[in-house]
């Protein structure tokens, strides 16, 4: 199994992972901490965090049989992209989270993991006692994926709640294979956050309400993205130009000094998306957002909400004849949430 589990690793990085880690299924601090957040209700809207009671914090509850979870992180920086302060800095620009830049990396992470599957599965037959039996995710079930990571020495659960690794900052993705497969385990990542709170201090929303907790409902990344009806007006003004989530938490973080860019293709900038303004995005037909985001982690949101969040961003921008205009075009749209916004931009220009 020593052998195997090394192999495992192997493969992962053939496969363009940038490291493999193995984690056994205890999840039990962990548990008590998730019932703890959704307790608080700071999971929002968010009603798949609490509904499947202990599979998320049980991984055998999930998947029976499950004895381990490998666990995979997938760089997604892209290179060339536009720099993330100068475009939150230009008010008539869009800003779009670093990892929706490029394809939908649930496609891309799915992919490659069942690769390493069929890999494993090609290799198991001299360990006769073991019919392999495997199931992959990546932020798409209920798994505590951040905490498996840990556990199988991926990194450490930063301040703000993400994956941080001593090497290579946090601009990765997270995937899992729960498998039956008994594999040696490594060994838990320890925490270097140590007295900084830089993610803290920076959160436009003050969403991190203690290091190590965030109240989704103040995260922009939820209210641009899992929020499905109107923004809280208290956070409209703060939000900015993000019109799709939100990295400054990251942005700020230290250890990202030592992020990789990444090697995979598929998340290279499409469709100018780095450097791309407000009024254009506005502008988009439903037709023309779905060509220009399909394939795309934003195709997911769809059209109203793209559009209501554009229109956020609209209403924090300078006041140009450009940006009132676009507004004005929507200002009678037949969709309610449309027209909420829009109404709200349009007073923050008179």
């Amino acid at each position: 199994m020593a052998a195997l589990a090394a192999d495992i690793k192997r493969w992962g990085r053939e496969l363009g992972f940038a490291e493999i880690g193995i984690s056994d299924t205890d999840l039990t601090s962990a548990e008590a901490e998730h019932q703890a957040w959704i307790k608080k209700g700071f999971h929002g809207d968010m009603d798949y965090m609490a509904k499947h009671g202990t599979k998320r914090t049980r991984p055998a509850d999930l998947v029976p049989n499950t004895m381990r979870v490998i666990s995979a992180r997938l760089d997604y920086l892209p290179p060339k992209a536009q720099d993330s302060w100068q475009t939150m800095q230009n008010g008539e620009k869009a800003f779009i989270s670093r990892y929706a830049l490029g394809r939908d990396y649930h496609k891309v992470m799915r992919q490659k993991l069942q690769k390493l599957c069929g890999k494993i599965a090609e290799n198991i037959d001299e360990f006769e006692d073991y019919i392999f039996q495997s199931r992959v995710f990546t932020d798409s079930a209920p798994v505590l994926e951040v905490a498996l990571a840990e556990k199988s020495g991926l990194g450490w659960r930063g301040k703000h709640t993400l994956l941080i690794n001593k090497e290579h900052g946090s601009w990765f993705f997270l995937g899992e294979i729960y498998t039956n497969l008994p594999l040696p385990i490594d060994e838990k990542a320890t925490n270097h956050c140590g007295s900084c709170s830089s993610c803290i201090d920076i959160c436009p929303t003050r969403a991190i309400t203690a290091p190590y907790e965030v109240d989704a409902r103040r995260c922009i990344s939820y209210l641009t993205i899992e929020l499905k009806t109107s923004i809280p007006a208290e956070f409209r003004p703060l939000i900015g130009n993000r019109v799709y989530g939100c990295d400054d938490c990251q942005l700020v973080c230290p250890w990202n000094k030592f992020a990789e860019i990444t090697s995979e293709p598929d998340f290279n900038v499409r469709n100018g998306l780095d450097d791309i303004s407000l009024v254009e995005c506005f502008a988009w037909s439903e037709a023309e957002f779905k060509q220009k985001m399909a394939g795309s982690a934003i195709y997911r949101i769809g059209y109203t909400q793209w559009l209501r969040n554009i229109a956020v961003g609209l209403g924090n921008a300078p006041s140009t004849p450009e940006v009132i205009s676009a507004l004005k075009t929507r200002e009678h749209d037949s969709n309610e949430l449309i027209r909420e916004h829009v109404s709200w931009a349009l007073q923050r220009h008179q």
